[in-house]
């Protein structure tokens, strides 16, 4: 066997093993938050920094989760299904929300349809909107599917001033989702760059984004192992929109291009 063969297999099995820790801190810290009933009432700093921790936690368990989607892509490992995009995009945002701004366990708790949630969502500065026929569902891997959606909107919260903007479009057998925010934007040097693993493109001085990139890189193998691809369209400081693309009943590629 090559030698990277196996200084990828060891990676894999470190990403892989990774899950368990983080679901025990998160678990530990969520206790801590919503049981104070039991376990003792918290001060409101403590209260401030269990949270900001707890979202760190599952910010590393967002990407752990990434890696781990981009690998089983890699790997040919897909489970079709047919399923409502509108309602998995809804779950990807209210997972990203939590990682990145706070909990919404209390705040969506009697929210059990799309429309309740669009105009919950939308008083927190967040527009969704959907063009799909009655009925309609995409015949993809949901898993990966959220994964991909859930980068993209959390690439959004990172960067956007203060409002963001979600577009859901069936096109014929395919779905169009479009992300956008209202942040500093992206050169057009810099298109190409953005989905390079570990790229930053903060290196120019002219932008404010910042990151490992890891997201973006990951989201758009994920989508072009589904037969899809995701596109950018941006200027310097008018905001930047991802433009998610799939198809309805995906031809795999033989390999992923990433």
């Amino acid at each position: 066997m090559p030698e990277d063969f196996f200084g990828r297999l060891n990676l894999e099995f470190l990403i892989h093993e990774l899950k368990d820790p983080l679901a025990v801190i998160e678990t530990g810290l969520r206790t801590l938050l919503e049981r104070q009933d039991k376990i003792g009432p918290l001060t409101e700093r403590q209260q401030r920094t269990l949270e900001r921790v707890l979202r760190s936690s599952r910010k590393a368990r967002g990407m752990v989760y990434s890696l781990l989607e981009v690998g089983r892509s890699e790997a040919g490992q897909f489970h079709f299904t047919l399923f409502d995009p509108v309602a998995a995009t809804l779950i990807a945002l209210r997972e990203a929300y939590e990682a990145y701004v706070g909990s919404l366990a209390a705040s969506t708790a009697a929210l059990d349809d799309v429309a309740s949630q669009i105009a919950f969502f939308k008083t927190r500065s967040i527009t969704i909107s959907a063009a799909i026929e009655q009925d309609w569902q995409l015949a993809q891997d949901v898993e990966k599917f959220r994964q991909i959606v859930g980068n993209l909107i959390k690439n959004a919260f990172q960067y956007r001033r203060q409002k963001m903007m979600v577009r859901i479009k069936q096109q014929d057998d395919s779905l169009a989702l479009e992300v956008s925010d209202d942040g500093p934007g992206i050169d057009e040097a810099f298109h190409r760059r953005i989905f390079d693993r570990y790229a930053r493109p903060d290196a120019c001085a002219q932008l404010s984004r910042k990151g490992h990139g890891l997201g973006l890189a990951g989201a758009r193998a994920l989508a072009r192992c589904l037969g899809g691809d995701i596109t950018l369209t941006s200027t310097p400081d008018q905001g930047a929109t991802f433009r998610l693309w799939l198809p309805g009943k995906p031809e795999l590629v033989g390999v992923c291009e990433t």
